[in-house]
């Protein structure tokens, strides 16, 4: 032919531009593939690279996004879930896991701690009225005394709330009583911010006592022990009466307050310092104090036992901290 076209319609770009070769992305518009073959350029002086592009990455961004969501989504229900079982029953200060309101059933079943461990027959029926407060409706009017007998309590603080449902817990009171000292569970349902002592509670034992670990022989640095025998000597008298003047000469940190008189320096019982470097140590140190007393009488003694940050400047070791000390068997 002499026009100068190709028969059956074909052009110079060969098979239909439509079509996708092995290498073309799926998500990239018609245009974008004949601009990347085309260098650059279209047929007819238009661009064809940019026009729909920002498509393409828009919804990869969309899809990446949906994937990380999955994931996360996937990973965080699981991890949930078992928390929720771990803390369930646990004694905490706010809302557990359940929604059961622990701070306040604490706060109740030490109220009626107050109330239910104290009786007398002189008393009984302030008692009872004031029992009306915490306990069932119809429950008998002294929940479980028999009128006979006194008990005072002494003292009593909430110790732990186990949450069995979202309406239960067992809230375990510390108490003691006639110079004995036990635990008291109390059972409280709580609904809607009511409260109420849901059945009777139960006297349990206080906690076992634990057999401390043995320390081993410790390294002694004896030489330091003699040195800051003196510097103890002089740095505690000091603490006793809150002399600031004088703290600040052994200080090396935050301002030491002292006792303010609260107690009278008797002796430096023991000096502990273990081998470390040779410009710092944390050092044990056991005082003597002679405690007040009324009436002008004369004070007993109590050894406590300190642990002191020390830290050594120009030769001079001055004390850093000061804090009470979890040294087992400390003397």
């Amino acid at each position: 032919m002499t026009d100068g076209h190709r028969p059956g319609g074909v052009d110079d770009a060969g098979p239909s531009e439509h079509a996708l070769g092995p290498m073309d992305d799926p998500w990239e518009p018609a245009s974008g593939r004949r601009s990347r073959r085309g260098g650059g350029a279209a047929r007819g002086g238009r661009w064809g690279g940019s026009g729909g592009r920002w498509w393409v990455w828009l919804g990869r961004v969309v899809l990446w996004a949906l994937i990380i969501v999955i994931v996360v989504n996937g990973v965080r229900a699981p991890f949930e879930r078992f928390t929720a079982k771990g803390t369930s029953s646990g004694g905490g200060s706010g809302p557990s896991a359940y929604g059961f309101p622990t701070t306040a059933a604490g706060a109740f079943a030490l109220q009626f701690s107050h109330v239910y461990l104290n009786y007398d027959p002189r008393t009984a029926d302030a008692r009872a009225q004031q029992l009306k407060a915490f306990v069932p409706d119809g429950a008998s009017a002294q929940f479980g005394w028999n009128n006979v007998g006194q008990l005072q309590l002494t003292s009593a603080q909430v110790a732990g709330v186990d949450v069995r449902d979202a309406d239960n817990a067992i809230v375990t009171v510390v108490a003691g009583a006639q110079g004995k000292w036990f635990r008291l569970a109390v059972p409280v349902y709580s609904r809607n911010g009511a409260m109420v002592v849901s059945a009777r509670p139960a006297l349990l034992p206080p906690p076992a006592k634990a057999a401390l670990p043995d320390p081993g022989v410790r390294d002694r640095d004896s030489a330091l022990e003699a040195e800051l025998g003196s510097v103890m000597a002089a740095f505690f008298p000091a603490y006793a009466h809150s002399d600031q003047a004088a703290l600040q000469r052994f200080s090396d940190g935050p301002p030491i307050r002292g006792l303010a008189d609260s107690v009278t320096f008797v002796q430096v019982r023991e000096v502990i310092a273990p081998r470390g470097p040779i410009d710092s140590r944390t050092v044990t140190v056991t005082v003597g104090w002679q405690m007040p007393a009324a009436g002008g009488a004369v004070g007993g003694e109590l050894d406590q036992t300190y642990d002191l940050s020390m830290v050594k400047k120009n030769g001079t070791w001055y004390v850093h901290d000061i804090r009470g000390t979890a040294q087992p068997n400390a003397s």
